[in-house]
């Protein structure tokens, strides 16, 4: 018999993913944190913003090199193993980043805080998801599970700001601790225990590759945004090298699918293949408003980065208000239609900014992005819900692994895009109406994103069962 309502969320299933969320604060108030520290960061310390910005590429490119092995990882070890060691690497990072004593002794700390956030972030997914092997109220449980992204961009930025205008910069670094010790001890407590699945042998190979590949992928796209754009042979250079690694990776995955570092197989998949391709569009739009909005408020309309920072906060709210009906909605008429739906909103509610200028009224600017909030709560559940549908408990970590690097590349690609646009069309501004008018450009290029998603929104499954077979 199907049913006609959305099935109700395991108990077990709840308690995992509000433990994993704990933890998962910490990684996602560092980012956002960190995303309006650079500057006094680079004062304090005295280097370049071109060296400091290290401060956050490093912790990118680490992120990059670690996802890929949590997969092994967890059948290797075991989840909760892999999840507690993980939050412990970040912990001690982020004392040691609050005690570093110049710019290169911050950067390698930031590689080791990467190194513990790239484990933890698709592995959170996966942990969460293994509780529900009948598929059963997913969309809500990734409605749970996706919280720290909601909860990031209201209060992030905004301890950020009050940090770094009433405290030492250092600070911003113990922000997490308290996140850290309460998420170990929540999860030594209440994580079901998951034995190891023997001792499956790393793929050396496969590590060899694609770490250099995605390496290669992110350090080109974080240059991308100065003098010159992509024609800069730092941008370039690694870009093809990079993609021609991923490209070999993927061969020789294929050839070997028994012992894969990454089974790149389930992209034959439909859903796996429709939902990554999505959430490498929606982290484009995403992470590349993340670049555009503070910016726009701090050259166009003159705001310090506080005060920046504060106007975001009805976007992460509106973000935070459509998670339990994206949720309930995903569990009914499924992921095609609400993910539709949500690029829709987000697409509309950006072409205010397209049109805005140095005199455009603040309250309105903050009402839509209440609104723009309320979309991107809308696209995140359902599309990292419809990723998992139908696949086997041992296919689960792939696709979490796939599905974040899809999304952790279109964001770099996004923000790549719109930095070289942001700059090619305010080069030669000399007026805050010029700037305002480039800043016009590069919200059109953001809309352009939301438009091709709704396009590949398209290949999405319809309709998700609601009940998996007895």
């Amino acid at each position: 018999m199907t049913q006609t309502s959305a099935p109700a969320v395991p108990r077990t299933a709840i308690v995992s993913a509000l433990v994993l969320v704990v933890g998962g604060l910490a990684v996602i108030f560092d980012s956002t944190i960190m995303s309006i520290a650079l500057k006094t960061l680079a004062t304090e310390l005295d280097v370049s913003i071109s060296t400091i910005q290290w401060v956050t590429t490093a912790y990118l490119l680490a992120l990059g090199v670690a996802i890929p092995v949590v997969g092994w990882a967890q059948a290797r070890f075991g989840g909760k193993r892999v999840w507690m060691f993980a939050l412990t690497v970040f912990l001690v990072a982020s004392i040691a980043c609050s005690l570093a004593w110049d710019a290169p002794s911050l950067i390698a700390f930031r590689v080791l805080q990467g190194l513990g956030g790239g484990l933890m972030m698709p592995l959170m997914a996966t942990l969460a998801i293994q509780q529900v092997p009948t598929g059963a109220g997913l969309g809500r449980l990734m409605a749970m599970v996706s919280l720290p992204a909601a909860l990031g961009p209201i209060l992030g930025p905004t301890i950020g700001g009050l940090i770094l205008n009433y405290l030492d910069w250092r600070w911003i670094f113990w922000v997490n601790v308290p996140f850290c010790l309460i998420g170990l001890a929540l999860a030594w407590r209440f994580l079901p225990r998951d034995e190891p699945r023997g001792k499956p042998v790393l793929d050396w190979v496969g590590l060899v590759l694609v770490s250099p590949a995605l390496v290669g992928i992110l350090y080109g796209l974080s240059n991308a945004g100065g003098d010159g754009g992509f024609s800069r042979t730092d941008v370039w250079a690694p870009l093809v090298a990079g993609v021609a690694l991923l490209i070999a990776f993927m061969i020789t995955q294929l050839r070997h699918p028994q012992s894969a570092l990454v089974d790149v197989a389930l992209l034959r998949t439909r859903s796996v293949a429709s939902a990554s391709a999505v959430l490498f569009l929606s982290g484009a739009s995403l992470y590349g408003a993340m670049l555009l909005l503070p910016l726009f408020f701090q050259l166009v309309h003159g705001m310090d980065a506080l005060g920046a920072a504060l106007l975001l906060i009805p976007q992460g709210i509106g973000a935070l208000l459509s998670r339990t009906l994206a949720g309930r909605l995903t569990d009914s008429i499924g992921a095609r239609t609400v993910a539709i739906g949500g690029f829709a909103v987000m697409g509309l509610a950006t072409v205010p900014f397209a049109l805005a200028d140095g005199g455009t009224s603040q309250w309105l600017l903050m009402a839509v992005l209440l609104v723009r909030g309320f979309g991107m709560g809308a696209v995140m559940i359902p599309v990292m819900s419809v990723a998992f549908v139908g696949l086997d408990r041992d296919a689960v970590p792939h696709a979490s692994i796939i599905t974040r690097l899809a999304q952790q590349l279109g964001g770099a690609f996004g923000t790549a895009i719109l930095a070289v646009v942001l700059e090619a069309v305010t080069a030669d501004a000399t007026s805050i109406a010029a700037v305002a008018d480039g800043f016009d450009i590069a919200f059109w290029v953001a809309v352009g994103f939301t438009v091709v998603a709704i396009g590949v929104c398209a290949a999405l499954p319809a309709r998700q069962p609601l009940t998996a077979p007895a």
